[in-house]
């Protein structure tokens, strides 16, 4: 039986030696303690870990004839162990809470509890790390350039929408610009994400649960940013919270591109164009659209036109007002 070296059943309180006999045990009906000290090449340390096994309950001694051990099924046998570590993880937890409320009604300096400045890329991954963990609800976002090296929202994002948290971001127009940005974008939509975007966004900020904010500070170099400031519960972190929901509400939302809302002019679908007029409702420039469609701005621009001609529309807002009069619709 391969086993990871890293010795997985060590969470239950396994040591290695422990592990090893049980799952030798494992693949045959019983052995006797000479066999197992033969097969581990540790005599002096067999019947110390065979007695260790018998009292957690993992291994039983077989009925007659010469002693041979046998493995409890595992199903059984550490189903005890696994409620143990449950019933010391909810402890543990409880106790978390007790510690964090005395944490919260702590003595502290003037405005210590507000904000907190985290310097230093290692110290800024580590907590933000540790923020999307302890995350519960929901995590909301601007997003926008520049953006500090090794920085990988996207993944982040997937992480929490993988766990069955909302998430709801607004990428300022620019993040977009880049080539095969939007794509990122829409495979996080088709992962749950609710998407906007916005012509110019302010800051760039993460909130947490309604309970904590993160507004990374801009270095200098741009792009090279290395600090954040964490905001908790008060009268800051509420203004921070505002800002995003009257930004949300400005916003355009993104559509998503696995269920596109159908317009009534097939000739319009047929052609290809629900993504460009997605695009052009996003209110991405036409050279932004060329990058990310991969084609020429002229080709662009030939597409644009071709459309509001199918549209019968003559200027571009009477392109996408058609389009939203004919059932094309963003994701809200």
């Amino acid at each position: 039986m391969s086993r990871d070296d890293t010795n997985p059943m060590a969470v239950l309180g396994l040591a290695p030696d422990e592990q090893a006999v049980y799952e030798f045990l494992v693949d045959r009906p019983s052995a006797t303690s000479e066999e197992l000290a033969g097969a581990r090449r540790g005599a002096e340390r067999i019947d110390y870990v065979l007695a260790a096994l018998e009292r957690r309950g993992l291994v039983s001694v077989v009925p007659d004839g010469p002693l041979r051990y046998a493995a409890v099924a595992p199903s059984v046998a550490f189903q005890s162990l696994l409620l143990d570590q449950e019933g010391q993880l909810n402890a543990a937890r409880r106790h978390l809470s007790v510690l964090d409320a005395a944490y919260q009604d702590r003595p502290r300096e003037r405005g210590a509890a507000v904000v907190e400045l985290v310097t230093g890329e290692a110290a800024v991954r580590s907590r933000l790390a540790q923020i999307h963990r302890v995350a519960r609800r929901e995590v909301c976002r601007l997003d926008k350039p520049p953006y500090p090296a090794g920085e990988d929202a996207a993944t982040g994002a997937a992480d929490l929408l993988r766990r069955g948290l909302t998430c709801r971001t607004i990428y300022d127009r620019s993040s977009l610009d880049h080539p095969g940005s939007l794509t990122v974008v829409e495979d996080l939509i088709r992962a749950g994400q609710q998407a906007r975007v916005l012509a110019q966004v302010p800051v760039r900020l993460y909130l947490v649960d309604d309970r904590l904010a993160v507004v990374p500070v801009p270095a200098r170099p741009a792009g090279q940013g290395d600090a954040v400031i964490i905001v908790r519960p008060s009268a800051l972190l509420d203004a921070l919270i505002k800002l995003f929901d009257g930004l949300w509400q400005r916003a355009l939302p993104l559509p998503s591109p696995t269920n596109p809302q159908p317009l009534e002019h097939r000739s319009f679908a047929a052609t290809g164009q629900q993504r460009l007029i997605t695009l052009l409702l996003s209110g991405l420039t036409d050279e932004a659209i060329a990058r990310q469609l991969g084609l020429s701005h002229r080709t662009v621009q030939r597409r644009i036109a071709a459309m509001m001609a199918d549209l019968g529309a003559h200027t571009r807002f009477q392109a996408g007002a058609q389009a939203a009069l004919r059932g094309f619709r963003g994701r809200h």
